[in-house]
């Protein structure tokens, strides 16, 4: 009895211990039915890790494109080569042999190398450094031999599609498009990178009725668009490689500006790099808005706009040159302290005479005057540049020995952008213009401009009157008599501009650096000088020179073709002048008027922006000078012959180029003397063609057209081809060495100018 009640409450105990556990169960069913959770795990999550995937969507980064819209640097799909070696894998590297030897030349690698890495025990195996970010060419080139087992992995990578081509403005981006570096590719590397979206797809599973894609888009970043012109870059690139082949400079840079917003439509440095082999670096500064330097007689630029602004300058008065002596010091001029005499001070400008330059610091300008004005051209601070690591230069201590070497561009210090911010108040008639680089930036996502720059102002150093005249001078620079920038002429283009030879500090010794061609030859330009459109900045360090070459020549041979494509390109002037040939490409193309009536060609030459000249009495055009196979400039003269009477005309004013056209249009032996424009005449306007079988015109500069009778240069057998502006006090400069003919040369003395 006492067994069967015992039996009893172990069955019920049992069944309440069944009872529990069914309602703990179901309880605890119904809570993950209803709550979706297990000991704190979310189902759903549990169920998404194995039902669901995910996977990142990259942004794109953004490009950048030139003024006309062509990528610069863009994002593009590049390829890793890769075998496959387990035989268990269908495609399989069968024949490592053949495969070595067809695949290594391809990606580098030396055929004994591959077959080893081909042979090993593994399942896959990456072919080295050569085998990857291929492009589809290389990769098609590879898939064209038929090789089992070579598979590729498709990955983004940073493509530079001109190779060097503003290298240093661009900077560069690491293959693997981690780390962006130098210019622009670091300087807006966030607004350029893009943001990774992801892609999410979910099954349906027991557990979760679900079955779903969920995508977060990516945002590619934002396009930025320069102000560099492609095709001016590429004659600038051009032209600079071809004087590194020819003349190895320690360093060279060049801009090109827009006069009249301040864009920067070309910029180069040499030595320079192609991005897409950034691993061959050897110099990672823009010089252009990074290098500080001693500019030399380029500097006098700004002096002689600060006289004339200050209305002091005058070019008629005379002075003594030679040597000038300040705090006990003496200055000398560039041809060894001899100078040229008594001389006006418009010669001074032309023959680049530090002495003059002293002077008019010194004693024309008012005291504090020289360093006020160079201030104000924007000398000792940043540009503010839109491109990173930009220097400020600086000036010397204002005392009178540096104010008057600063005047001809020593003691104190310049950057070339700073160089090309004050030029454009020159060339913009007094309005300085802030240089910029980014036109502006645009988002792809929604193709709103977030950014878009502006030509700004950065002030008014000087007044439009002054800087008209200071164009007007600097133009006697190139085409006057005894000017150091003649070889910067460019037929068909009225240039105004300045030479400079500066010595080079040496960071040693002090002082400066001694002995032949150590020195940085520059030369800032623009045109046309009426109105210029185009700001072109050279400079040249320690370029080797055969005794028979000048630093003009290494200078020239980039100036001259930048400023002469630059404008054809512009359709501001011929974009192909040789030996008095045609405009190819760009200019007005003006029909040949030959056989038909003279009021129909004047009218039609008029319409054109052209200035017609009629010699002879008829009523129809028996000859025409340019013909139609010429381009031709707006305010060119086209010259008509008739085939009435002929008569000679009044040529006062007319350049070279336009005597040696009516020259050839009448048959008549015209000698010119001179340079710059006709001033007189030997044979009367009004004399009959017929008359006058010899004719002699005198050319004088723009600045002398009206007295040249009054003004008598002195005499000089040859015209100095470049000035050296970094004479130093005779106590402080460094030895002077012989130098090629037309070239000056440092000199020496016991103590460092100034500084």
């Amino acid at each position: 009895m006492k067994k069967l009640k015992s039996t009893k409450v172990r069955a019920l105990l049992l069944v309440l211990a069944v009872s529990i556990f069914f309602l703990i169960f179901t309880g605890r069913m119904v809570y993950i039915q209803v709550g979706k959770t297990v000991e704190g795990n979310d189902l759903a999550s549990m169920a998404d890790s194995r039902y669901t995937t995910t996977e990142t969507v990259e942004a794109k980064r953004g490009t950048i494109f030139d003024k006309k819209g062509e990528p610069l640097a863009e994002q593009v799909p590049s390829y890793s080569v890769y075998a496959v070696l387990d035989e268990s894998y269908d495609d399989h590297v069968k024949n490592p042999a053949k495969v070595a030897e067809k695949l290594g030349p391809l990606i580098g690698m030396e055929a004994a190398e591959l077959k080893e890495m081909l042979n090993r025990d593994q399942y896959q195996v990456e072919l080295g450094s050569g085998s990857k970010y291929l492009t589809l060419s290389e990769r098609e080139e590879i898939e064209q031999l038929g090789l089992a087992g070579i598979h590729f992995r498709e990955e983004p990578t940073r493509y530079y599609p001109n190779q060097t081509f503003a290298s240093h403005v661009l900077g560069y981006m690491s293959r693997d498009m981690s780390e962006a570096h130098m210019g622009l590719e670091a300087g807006l590397n966030e607004e350029l990178t893009g943001k990774d979206g992801t892609r999410t797809e979910s099954e349906e599973n027991a557990l979760l009725d679900e079955d779903e894609t969920t995508t977060n888009t990516a945002k590619d970043g934002k396009d930025v668009y320069l102000t560099l012109d492609g095709n001016i870059q590429s004659v600038l690139e051009q032209s600079m490689s071809e004087v590194e082949e020819n003349y190895n400079p320690n360093k060279m840079m060049g801009v090109v500006a827009d006069a009249d917003s301040g864009e920067i439509l070309g910029m180069s440095n040499r030595p320079s790099f192609n991005p897409n082999e950034y691993e061959e670096i050897e110099n990672y500064t823009n010089y252009a808005v990074s290098d500080q330097f001693e500019p030399g007689s380029t500097m006098k630029i700004f002096t002689l706009a600060a006289a004339i602004d200050k209305g002091v300058f005058e070019g008629k008065d005379t002075y003594e040159s030679g040597t000038y002596n300040v705090s006990g010091e003496t200055i000398r001029d560039h041809n060894n302290g001899e100078g040229w005499g008594e001389i006006t001070y418009n010669e001074g400008l032309r023959r680049s005479s530090n002495v003059a330059f002293m002077r008019i610091a010194l004693e024309i300008l008012p005291e504090g005057a020289l360093f006020n004005y160079l201030e104000k051209f924007g000398f000792g601070q940043e540009t503010g540049i839109d491109l990173p690591n930009e220097a400020d230069g600086a000036l010397a201590e204002e005392t009178p020995l540096n104010v008057g070497i600063t005047a001809f561009g020593q003691a104190s210090t310049v950057t070339p952008i700073q160089m090309i911010q004050g030029a454009t108040a020159i060339a913009n008639d007094g309005k300085m213009m802030q240089p910029y680089v980014i036109d502006h930036i645009e988002n792809p996502n929604n193709n709103e401009t977030t950014y878009e720059s502006e030509p700004k102002v950065a002030g008014e150093p000087i007044s439009k009157k002054a800087a008209k005249k200071t164009r007007e001078k600097l133009q006697t620079v190139i085409e006057g008599e005894h000017g150091t920038g003649a070889p910067y002429q460019i037929d068909g283009v009225e240039v105004a501009g300045k030479t400079g030879t500066a010595q080079i500090s040496d960071p040693e010794g002090g002082g400066y650096l001694s002995g032949e061609n150590q020195n940085i030859f520059s030369f800032i330009g623009m045109a046309p000088v009426d109105d210029p459109e185009i700001i072109v900045y050279v400079v040249v360090d320690r370029p080797e020179l055969e005794p028979t070459e000048t630093g003009s020549d290494a200078v020239s041979a980039i100036f001259n073709p930048v400023m002469q494509q630059s404008l054809s390109y512009m359709n501001l002037t011929p974009s192909d002048v040789e030996d008095n040939k045609a405009y190819e490409e760009s200019g007005i193309e003006f029909e040949n008027y030959t056989g038909k009536s003279v009021k129909k060609a004047k009218k039609a030459a008029k319409k054109a922006g052209l200035e017609p000249v009629v010699i002879g009495s008829g009523n129809q055009v028996e000859n025409q000078i340019p013909t139609k196979t010429e381009r031709l400039i707006v305010g060119e003269k086209v010259i008509f012959l008739t085939n009435g009477q002929k008569s000679i005309p009044d040529v006062s004013g007319w350049s070279l180029r336009e005597i040696q056209r009516l020259e050839k249009l009448l048959e008549v032996d015209i000698t010119a003397n001179g340079s710059g424009y006709v001033s007189t005449q030997s044979v009367d306007p009004g004399t009959a063609v017929s008359a006058a079988e010899k004719m002699e015109v005198e050319l004088v500069p723009p600045d002398e057209l009206q007295n040249a009778e009054t003004e008598q240069p002195a005499e000089e057998e040859n015209a100095e081809e470049n000035e050296n502006d970094e004479v130093q006090p005779e106590e402080a400069s460094p030895q002077e060495t012989e130098g090629s003919p037309g070239e000056e040369q440092p000199e020496e003395s016991e103590a460092p100018a100034e500084n």
